[in-house]
């Protein structure tokens, strides 16, 4: 399933651009960054794709169809969507939570049955969490809140996951839990994914392609490993870059490290 964006241009009252000319197209199977500075509008870039806010011109289409033609049900059947969360204040379990997943496809009055409780429970063990099934999401920690709404997400089947700045807050440990597990997806069950990140080094590790973003509306678009370099990073974040590359496990890995700011 192909997610694509033609010519999209938002703003907010008419006023300045937050977003200009935009075309980007995320293939099947495959993992898009979206990198910029905080307040570049890559939040809002995310939800003027997903249709939670509308272009001010231009479209976004799943499988060559606009989503302003397709049905919420049948939009959110295929499309799965992990906001910036932090915390949780409600006394959810994690069960709870990964059943909400399923809304697209359960009436707004009905009971979670027997076997939708159990596909909860396999989600929850297809990524390892299944321990986590009775506890309460306001005593569980960053990273494995993170992953319980993975397997929100993950629960209706979709083709393509949308995460905003999914590993911000983590450790390294639970970063690299988070990325191998969208790198997975990716391979294995063919789900396009598109993460929103500060960290041009995370998108090296598991991305197919890179769209970067200022505050002055340059974007620069293609495949990670053209587009993240010192030259292109110092033009969207302002900072000069070095960029290193050592062997692990007879795999090359690069990464990117900051020396300054200009």
């Amino acid at each position: 399933m192909i997610l694509s964006v033609e010519n999209g241009n938002f703003s907010y009252d008419n006023k300045r651009k937050v977003l200009e000319n935009i075309n980007l197209k995320v293939e099947s199977g495959s993992i898009l960054s979206i990198l910029g500075r905080n307040g570049v509008g890559k939040t809002t870039l995310l939800r003027c794709m997903l249709g939670l806010l509308k272009w001010t011109s231009g479209n976004s289409f799943l499988d060559g169809k606009n989503i302003k033609d397709i049905s919420f049900k049948d939009f959110w059947k295929n499309v799965s969507y992990i906001p910036q969360v932090h915390s949780f204040s409600f006394s959810y379990t994690a069960l709870e939570m990964v059943l909400m997943g399923l809304s697209s496809v359960l009436s707004i009055f009905s009971s979670p049955s027997k076997k939708d409780i159990e596909l909860a429970e396999k989600t929850m063990e297809k990524i390892k969490i299944l321990h986590l099934r009775d506890k309460e999401l306001n005593k569980i920690s960053g990273g494995e809140l993170q992953m319980v709404l993975i397997a929100k997400a993950l629960i209706s089947n979709p083709k393509i996951i949308v995460f905003d700045e999914v590993e911000t807050g983590l450790d390294f440990h639970n970063q690299i839990l988070i990325l191998d597990l969208i790198k997975k997806l990716s391979l294995e069950n063919n789900i396009s994914a598109i993460m929103n990140t500060h960290y041009p080094t995370n998108a090296l590790k598991i991305s197919d392609y890179t769209f970067m973003l200022n505050k002055e509306n340059k974007h620069i678009y293609g495949k990670t490993s053209d587009v993240i370099n010192p030259y292109n990073i110092q033009e969207i974040f302002k900072v000069k870059s070095i960029v290193d590359t050592v062997t692990y496990d007879k795999k090359i890995i690069k990464n990117i490290i900051p020396i300054d700011v200009i």
